[in-house]
């Protein structure tokens, strides 16, 4: 199992509350959706949030860029200002999650 169950829906309620979110997109996200987004911003604003399991784990539809598109990604190709209340709860789940999968894959770091 990927993620803790419990941590998973307490960070899920939390997130809940806080919406909508300022988030950064990475610059690897960045690289991918600029094909479907020619307006892109590396500033968006998370609106909603879905729980996948172990699969895909917390997915947030984003608002990016100037046309009305909505992306769904993951929570773990975001980053966050330290400023916002849920930043370091959320940067321990990434953390946490990056580091279970890579166990699974059986990747050394």
């Amino acid at each position: 199992m990927i993620d803790d169950p419990r941590k998973a829906d307490l960070l899920m309620a939390m997130l809940k509350e806080s919406l909508p979110i300022q988030a950064n997109v990475t610059s690897y996200l960045a690289r991918a959706l600029a094909e479907k987004s020619p307006l892109l911003f590396l500033q968006s604003v998370m609106w909603s949030i879905f729980y996948t399991g172990d699969m895909g784990g917390i997915l947030c539809t984003l608002d990016i860029g100037a046309t009305d598109t909505k992306h769904l990604v993951s929570l773990t190709h975001l980053t966050f200002d330290r400023r916002v209340p849920l930043a370091r709860v959320i940067l321990a789940y990434k953390r946490h999650r990056i580091k279970r999968l890579k166990q699974q894959n059986g990747f050394a770091y």
